[in-house]
Formats: C-alpha cells, sequence, structure tokens
C-alpha cells in the first residue's frame, strides 16, 4: 500500500497543476465539479485526505482519470504499477474495498479497478459524465449491481457493461465475498 501522504502530496501536485493547464480558477473548477472552492483548497495544500466521490467529482471536471490526479511517478514510457503502488480509495466497513489499480488517458480516461465486497457490503457511486461507460467482472460471490430503479445480479464469471452517466452502485447482498474487476472509460473533454 503506498504511503498515504505521497497519494495525498501527488495529489495536490496533481490538481494544482492540471487545474492551471485547463486555465480553470477556484472557483470556476468548484462550479464544474460541484467540490467546494474551500475543499479544493485544502486539497490542494495537502490538508485533507478527500472521499473518493470528491476525488472522481474532480477527475471528471478536469477530464482526466483518477489514476492520473493520484499519480505519483508519471513520467515513463511503459508504467508498472505494483500491488503495493495501487491505490484503495474505498473501504467498507467489514473490511471490503475498490482499489485503482492502473489509469491512462487514451483519448479519456480509462481506469481499471479491484473490488472486493464482503456480505452486506456496497457502495452508491455519482452519476459520471454522459459516455461514460463502465465494465465490471465479476471474478467470485454475486453482484449484485444497480442501475437507475432496476437491480441486475450478476454472477461469478460473468461480465456486465453499462452507461454508467446515471447512478448505480455495487452491493454484495450474498452470504460470500465478491471479486470483481472493473474498467471505467471516460469520453475526452469537449
Amino acid at each position: 500500500m503506498p504511503d498515504p501522504d505521497l497519494v495525498s502530496q501527488a495529489l495536490a501536485r496533481n490538481l494544482k497543476r492540471l487545474r492551471a493547464e485547463r486555465g480553470h480558477t477556484l472557483d470556476a473548477l468548484a462550479a464544474r465539479s460541484g467540490v467546494s472552492r474551500g475543499m479544493i483548497v485544502q486539497i490542494e495544500q495537502a490538508r485533507t485526505n478527500p472521499s473518493v466521490a470528491t476525488v472522481v467529482r474532480l477527475a471528471d471536471a478536469l477530464g482526466v482519470s483518477v489514476a492520473r490526479l493520484l499519480d505519483y511517478d508519471e513520467g515513463d514510457a511503459v508504467r508498472i504499477v505494483t500491488a503495493e503502488q495501487a491505490v484503495p480509495l474505498w473501504t467498507g466497513p467489514d473490511g471490503g474495498s475498490g482499489t485503482l489499480l492502473s489509469g491512462v488517458e487514451a483519448p479519456g480516461p480509462l481506469e481499471l479497478w479491484a473490488w472486493h465486497l464482503q456480505p452486506g457490503e456496497g457502495y452508491t457511486s455519482e452519476p459520471h459524465p454522459a459516455g461514460t461507460v463502465e465494465i465490471v467482472r465479476v471474478e467470485s460471490g454475486e453482484l449484485t449491481l444497480s442501475h437507475g430503479e432496476d437491480d441486475h445480479l450478476v454472477p461469478a464469471g460473468s461480465t456486465a457493461s453499462f452507461d454508467a452517466s446515471h447512478p448505480h452502485g455495487y452491493r454484495n447482498a450474498g452470504a460470500e465475498p465478491v471479486r470483481l474487476t472493473m474498467v471505467v472509460s471516460v469520453p475526452p473533454p469537449r
């Protein structure tokens, strides 16, 4: 697991740099992302540990992947992310987790995640920008995928893909742990 201070410093540095590259003031980024100006200031000064929803909203507003915002070793043509460098961004109350494994900009943000949900755990995601697609591959257990008002059961060995610009979530309503791999593709900014 990477040093949390290293991740906070990378987030602060990358957020400030990307905001400047795009010509966004603090107020403009706050308006685009729905994250308060004060929270953005705290993040850019590495004085807070924002929620995964906050990091996703900032990445979406900047048109980059969450991985790019958290990248603390950018630059090589081939980038290898070891298991120790993967960034856990969500932890469930019973030991579940959502870990960002890697991400690229191709042509918009593309992210690879590993999720582990203990029985009874769930995660609800805010809608992503229009055109965002998620692909979920369930490795073990049975996932309950909520999309809009509907629930879909996704058993082990199955893959689901969907428009992630609608409210959605992941839940383990079963008795055994659920492990899944997820790809999130966000369209490039207009």
